[in-house]
């Protein structure tokens, strides 16, 4: 059975300097890029073309629905597509109950408002967001959760990297606002559905592959260190 690749963040949790990474393997691949987009890019062109929101947003609502159904049929992991519906369906619910068509990106906002701030108080604190999530990926620390937080933490160069990218994301998230919010203000849909969709998945691949640039050395050194540096005992048997 073929080894599921890594998406997101994940990707760059198995990031290594000696291995080629594949940004659109790490985006979902071309039917991940599609799913993703279409929803989106059928609300605003119907939307723009018809003025009808009922009919857009009951298109769009089916168009979720479909996408689970055919990795059902063809037995394919569905969990980004039911996520994508779920998000999607959020979305189309909000609009729904407003009657706005603008609405439609208002959990859009919630979101990448929550992400920035907390990623802002994280490098507040010294504690690089990216940092901890990419960790918590790539070694799951179900025990021994302060030694697994001073390991990368104490290593200066793999930490400085994790804040670069946390600064990255962080302003991934606040740039996607700044554009959009106005859009959302003045109600100009068709712009506000073209800038959302133009900094949705490119921009997202775009940090994908930065952030590989900027931590895939340190990260391998810091792996090549751990791998070099004897077993420590476990601290039961040193205090016998």
């Amino acid at each position: 059975m073929a080894e599921t690749k890594r998406t997101g963040l994940g990707a760059l949790a198995s990031a290594d300097a000696d291995e080629d990474f594949s940004v659109l393997d790490a985006i979902g691949g071309p039917r991940g890029v599609v799913e993703s987009m279409l929803p989106g890019f059928v609300f605003v062109v119907l939307f723009v073309v018809t003025s009808d929101l009922n009919l857009t947003i009951g298109v769009s609502a089916a168009l979720a629905v479909v996408q689970v159904i055919v990795r059902l049929i063809q037995r394919q992991s569905v969990m980004g597509a039911v996520s994508g519906m779920v998000a999607v369906g959020i979305c189309l619910i909000w609009a729904w109950r407003t009657h706005e068509a603008r609405d439609y990106y208002m959990f859009g906002f919630l979101t990448n408002a929550v992400y920035a701030v907390l990623l802002a108080a994280s490098l507040i604190a010294r504690v690089p967001g990216l940092g901890l999530v990419v960790e918590f990926i790539r070694q799951l620390p179900t025990e021994h959760f302060r030694a697994w937080f001073h390991d990368w933490m104490d290593d200066a160069a793999l930490k400085r990297a994790y804040m670069i990218v946390t600064a990255l994301w962080m302003g991934l998230f606040v740039a996607r606002l700044a554009v959009q919010v106005p859009l959302y203000l003045t109600n100009n849909v068709a712009l506000l559905g073209t800038a959302r969709l133009l900094m949705g998945i490119p921009f997202w691949a775009l940090a994908i592959w930065v952030s590989y640039l900027i931590i895939a050395t340190p990260l391998h050194r810091h792996n090549a260190k751990a791998s070099a540096a004897p077993p420590v005992a476990d601290e039961a048997e040193t205090s016998d």
